[in-house]
C-alpha cells in the first residue's frame, strides 16, 4: 500500500518509514503541513499516518484537508497529546485511528492494516475475488486453491488491481502506487510492464481467467474475461 507519513521528528519519521518499507509498502514522509499539502494535491496514498503537532500547523489541518478534497485514503493519527479533546476532534473530523506516542511499529502497521481492511475490504482478513484468495495477514496468495508465489511489489499491485477492479487504471497512477517518489526517477514504464507481465504470468498459470487487460491508450483494467 501507499502511505504518507506527516511527522516532523526526524529520527522517529526515519524509523517508521524504514520498518513499513521492509513490510512492503511504499512510505513517502512530509515534514511539515505545507509538504503533506503538496504531497495530497499531487498524489493519491491508501493510508496518511500524521502526527498533530507540526511546525507550521496541526495535522488535524492535514486531515480537513483531505476530507475537503473528497479523497478515500485512511486516516491514522499519531501524537504525544493523549488529549482526550485532540482524539474526539480527530475521529470527527474523519480520522479512521488514534495511537499515542510511544508506540511499538508492529502495532502502528497493524493499525494501517486494519484501517484498510475496513476501508477498502469491509474488515474482512481474507479478501476473495472470483478464483483468487487473498489473506491479508500472512499475504498467502492462492489461486484455485494452489498458492502462488508472489514478490512483494508483484503483491502490492494485485491488491491495488482489486481494491480498483473494472476501473481503468493507468500506467502513471500504477507507478505513483508502487515506487512513490521514486517514479520521477525512471526513464520509461519498463518496470511497470515487467511487473505487468509477471504478475499476468503466475495468475495465468493456475486460472482459466484472464484478469489483467491493456485498455489501448489509457491502462489497465482488472476484470474477469
Amino acid at each position: 500500500m501507499k502511505i504518507l507519513l506527516v511527522e516532523d521528528e526526524t529520527m522517529l519519521a526515519d524509523n517508521i518509514q524504514h520498518y513499513l518499507l521492509q513490510e512492503g509498502n511504499v512510505c513517502e514522509i512530509a515534514s511539515d503541513f505545507t509538504q503533506a499539502s503538496e504531497k495530497i494535491e499531487l498524489y493519491e496514498y491508501d493510508c496518511v499516518v500524521v502526527d498533530i503537532t507540526l511546525p507550521d500547523g496541526s495535522g488535524l489541518d492535514v486531515i480537513r484537508l483531505l476530507k475537503q478534497a473528497n479523497l478515500s485514503s485512511g486516516v491514522v493519527i499519531i501524537s504525544a497529546k493523549d488529549s482526550l479533546e485532540d482524539k474526539l476532534e480527530g475521529l470527527q473530523i474523519g480520522a479512521d485511528d488514534y495511537l499515542t506516542k510511544p508506540f511499538h511499529l508492529p502495532e502502528l502497521n497493524a493499525r494501517i492494516k486494519s484501517v484498510l481492511r475496513r476501508r477498502n475490504f469491509e474488515g474482512k482478513n481474507e479478501i476473495q475475488f472470483q478464483d483468487i484468495n487473498i489473506d491479508t495477514d500472512s499475504q498467502v496468495v492462492t489461486v484455485n486453491l494452489q498458492p502462488v508465489t508472489l514478490t512483494k511489489k508483484e503483491y502490492q499491485l494485485l491488491l491495488y488491481f482489486i481494491t480498483n477492479a473494472k476501473r481503468v487504471i493507468s500506467k502513471n497512477a500504477l507507478a505513483e502506487h508502487l515506487w512513490g517518489d521514486f517514479m520521477d526517477m525512471a526513464d520509461s514504464y519498463d518496470f511497470i510492464y515487467s511487473q505487468i507481465k509477471n504478475l499476468k504470468k503466475k495468475l495465468n498459470e493456475h486460472s482459466d481467467h484472464k484478469y489483467i487487460h491493456a485498455v489501448y491508450g489509457m491502462g489497465y483494467k482488472f476484470v474477469k474475461q
